[in-house]
Order: structure tokens, then sequence, then C-alpha cells
């Protein structure tokens, strides 16, 4: 009798558990379908007008769960520097996605909000969850490093860029050490006065990236403070002939936000 319980109390939890799968699946057909239709109608108009935010609230009036229509609604109030309005509409799509959502949060309050200490908290969770991942072409790490050079924590910042420059250079080899990371890590050197170790880095991320401009405006401030003043005088001319020329951080979101220590030239 006993097992005869237990098949029919197994048979009924598959049998849910399917039900549960097949449930799912019509909700994300579901969704999938208001995405296309009315983001699909947003994206008919200018990012930043209000017929784009219009027909993204008809998806979500819709289904409220829907984590990328919120995200998407959130994201040109971020480009547009509107950070304290876009904040709760991502907050929504980490509430119904957070695998997806909560990296993307955090990057934004590093690189746009510039909530430095929220930024380790959410980056903080998101490792515990899910170990160091990459958000934006860069370890959740990288970016807490930021925060921490941000916040005058310069010998942190240091550390884990040594060990997140290290982990790329022992998997692909010198020539794929992501340039920008040689750059703040050659920063978190500059900033402790090491600057014999700092003029090191930075010539490491002129070799991977031979115009960067903002690694030669450092770099020349390091030569000086090392007392090779005409080196540092013709390559802070050389970085500000090739900042003219566009070259700068290779990041896709510099065009809406500066990032950290990023040279402005006049």
């Amino acid at each position: 009798m006993r097992n005869i319980l237990r098949i029919v109390c197994l048979f009924t939890f598959y049998n849910c558990v399917g039900q549960t799968n097949e449930t799912d699946l019509e909700k994300r057909k579901k969704q999938d379908l208001i995405i296309g239709e009315h983001l699909g109608n947003a994206w008919k108009h200018m990012l930043f007008s209000k017929e784009f935010q219009d027909n993204i609230d008809l998806g979500l009036k819709k289904d409220s769960t829907i984590a990328y229509l919120w995200q998407q609604k959130a994201m040109p109030y971020f480009k547009s520097r509107k950070c304290e309005i876009g904040m709760p509409f991502i907050d929504k799509a980490v509430k119904y996605d957070a695998k997806r959502y909560q990296p993307y949060r955090a990057f934004i309050k590093c690189i746009f909000a510039r909530n430095y200490k929220e930024a380790i908290i959410d980056f903080e969770d998101c490792k515990k969850k899910w170990g160091n991942q990459y958000e934006m072409d860069h370890t959740y790490d990288f970016y807490i490093a930021l925060s921490h050079l941000q916040l005058n924590e310069f010998a942190i910042a240091e550390k884990l860029l040594e060990i997140y420059v290290s982990d790329m250079l022992k998997k692909n080899g010198e020539a794929w050490v992501h340039p920008t990371a040689l750059f703040y890590y050659g920063i978190s050197k500059y900033e402790q006065q090491k600057y014999e170790e700092a003029d090191i880095i930075f010539d490491r991320a002129l070799a991977n990236y031979s115009t960067l401009a903002d690694a030669k405006y450092y770099k020349a401030i390091c030569l000086s403070k090392l007392g090779k003043n005409e080196e540092s005088l013709k390559l802070m001319e050389d970085a500000k002939a090739d900042f003219k020329k566009g070259y700068t951080l290779n990041e896709d979101n510099t065009t809406f936000e500066r990032y950290p220590y990023q040279v402005i030239w006049k």
C-alpha cells in the first residue's frame, strides 16, 4: 500500500512540474509577443522621447512582470543623466529577473549614478550569488575596484586590479590584457605615488592601445614626478594630439558618461 501511495505521489509531483513548465513557457511566449509589439513600436521613436516611454508603458500595462521592458524604460534616463528617475525602474527589472539585471544595476550605480558604496554592495551580492562574472566586458571585481578608486581606497583597488590583470594574462597572454584594466591598474599605483611602477603599467596599456590618450597623460605626469621633464612634455603633447583624434578609453558607454580618471582636454 505504501508503494502505491508513493507512486501516486511521484506521478502527481511530476505531473505538476510538467504543468508548471508548460505554464511558464506559455507565459514567456506571451511576454515575447508583448515585447515584440510594444518595444518594437517604441524603437520607431527617438530614445529620449515621450512616445518611446508611452509605448513601453502600454506593454507594462499588459504585463508588469516583464523585466526587459523595465530595463528598457530605465535606460534612456540613465543615458540622459537622470539616474534618480531611472533607478526605480531598474529596481523593478531586478525584482523580476535578478540574475540578468542586478549586475547591470550595479554597473549603473558605479558608472552613471556614481553611488560607489552602493555599487560595491550590489556587486558583492552578485558575486555571492553567481561568482565574479562579467558585465559590460569586465568582471564585477573590476567595477568594485573602480568604486574603491573613487572612494580613495587605492590599495584595495590595486589588489583587485592586479588579480584581474593577472587572470587575463594567464588565460590569454599579454596581448589580450584589456588596456582599460591596465590603465586603472596604473592609476591605482599612481595615486599611491608609486610612479615607477605606474609608468611600467601605463607602458603595458600603451602596448595594447598605442594611442590611448588617457594613459599617455598620466604616464607623462609620472615621468615629470621622476624628473624626466623633457620626455614628459613631449608625451603630454602626444596625448593631446591623440585625444583630439578621439583616442580615449574604449568603453561603449563613454558616449554617454565619463569614466573615472578619463581625461577631458579643452
